[in-house]
């Protein structure tokens, strides 16, 4: 099993680019399933989540490959097996996301219920309650949705949708599903976030008809068919934030190539209150720190609220600045189990239920570690570029779930990090 080896101490300096979005990537590859004709996705990081969703859409009769140039080259005019299953769900929750595409092309449909998450439950109720609203008929049995249309029916048809809470997997089905229903679709309480938009451009690049994606309220008016296109996924706002961090902790100067400012507005806000310097500049965002850096406390929210995925990175930021801050994780329930590792390396967190007040340190200390989610691994990465000594970081697969070679872009700024066995 992959470990990386950090020693601390180094600042950060230089340029790196940065990946397309996961959170992006997998709801768009789900959604070149809605036509016969090929389609052609730009940007798309080499992920292991991205690998186990290429090899779902592959098992259900679909042609999709890397290109030479770092494409993506999907065909499914061949799709004849409109299952996800177990086998291939187990690892990779968002497979959910094909339920909306398969049912509106195909009629029908059969995907696993998702695994155990590490981080929480993300219940599926939602996904189910909206697609019924549009007419499908589902049962939940043997471990499996199986979803289908009603006899005689041909097409969903349009419904207005308002969801019990944000779901951001839950829009996305709902956009794809809506885009070839019968009629028009409004959904209302949708979620906001820039993959959100970016699918929306998709769906529209494809013939499809979509209003207010990246607002609460989207609506959509169904087409009969929709036809290939050429999409370049988004950069990825949460590599970004990370590396922002990475950088502000580490100290020195970088250069994000395509990070995106007006995409990562709450985490900037912040940074700039702790000390750090961060401006657009042309092609990306330019970050510099020095010195100890103002702890600060936050709340994570939905879009365009502090993001969950950026608490545990911000949080190692935080135990090595100046005074003492209080984190609320409102959107998952087991999202601290970061903090324990980070007690390993010097850091002084208490955790009450979903808050955590950290108390900085001047210095951490080299250990071994253990990631336990993805986004956790990136924040004990973070503490290891600033601990004093060797820091081993293990279980580092789930960082490449989403994060393209994170160890190589950390090398190019400068840090002194390898994998090992």
């Amino acid at each position: 099993m992959d470990k990386l080896l950090i020693r601390g101490g180094r600042p950060l300096r230089g340029e790196i680019r940065i990946s397309g979005a996961k959170n992006a990537a997998l709801p768009e590859l789900c959604a070149a399933l809605l036509t016969a004709e090929p389609m052609t996705l730009q940007n798309i990081p080499r992920l292991q989540d991205v690998a186990t969703m290429l090899k779902l859409i592959r098992n259900m009769g679909a042609r999709a490959e890397f290109s030479p140039d770092g494409c993506v080259l999907i065909d499914s005019s061949q799709l004849h097996f409109p299952e996800a299953p177990y086998e291939m769900v187990k690892t990779m929750r968002a497979a959910v996301l094909a339920l909306g595409p398969l049912l509106a092309r195909f009629g029908e449909a059969t995907v696993s219920l998702p695994g155990g998450c590490a981080i929480g439950s993300r219940p599926v109720d939602q996904h189910i309650k909206g697609l019924q609203a549009m007419g499908a008929e589902i049962v939940v049995e043997h471990g499996y949705m199986i979803a289908k249309l009603p006899k005689g029916w041909s097409r969903l048809k349009g419904a207005n949708i308002t969801t019990d809470m944000v779901t951001v997997t839950g829009t996305e089905n709902f956009m794809m599903a809506a885009a070839l229903a019968e009629g028009e679709t409004v959904l209302e309480n949708a979620a906001q976030e820039p993959e959100i938009t970016d699918l929306g451009d998709m769906l529209i690049a494809m013939g499809a008809k979509v209003e207010g994606h990246g607002t609460s309220r989207i609506r959509i008016q169904g087409v009969d068919k929709l036809h290939g296109a050429t999409h370049r996924v988004v950069a990825d706002r949460i590599e970004a934030g990370t590396f922002l961090c990475a950088v502000a902790a580490a100290g020195g100067e970088a250069v994000l190539l395509e990070a995106r400012a007006d995409h990562l507005g709450a985490v900037i806000e912040k940074l700039r209150a702790a000390g750090v310097t961060v401006e657009a500049v042309e092609g990306g965002l330019k970050v510099s720190a020095s010195g100890r850096l103002k702890a600060q406390g936050f709340r994570t929210t939905e879009y365009p609220g502090f993001p969950t995925d950026m608490q545990a990175q911000f949080m190692a930021l935080n135990c090595i600045s100046e005074g003492t801050a209080e984190v609320v994780e409102t959107i998952f329930e087991n999202r601290f189990m970061h903090v324990n590792e980070m007690l390993r390396l010097g850091a002084k967190i208490v955790v009450d239920g979903k808050v955590a007040v950290t108390e900085g340190v001047t210095q951490l200390s080299g250990a071994t570690v253990m990631a336990t989610d993805l986004r956790a691994s990136a924040s004990l990465v973070i503490a290891g570029l600033v601990a004093d000594g060797d820091t081993l970081v293990d279980r580092i697969y789930h960082l490449d779930r989403g994060y393209e070679a994170m160890e190589a872009k950390l090398r190019q700024l400068g840090a002194d990090i390898e994998r090992v066995k």
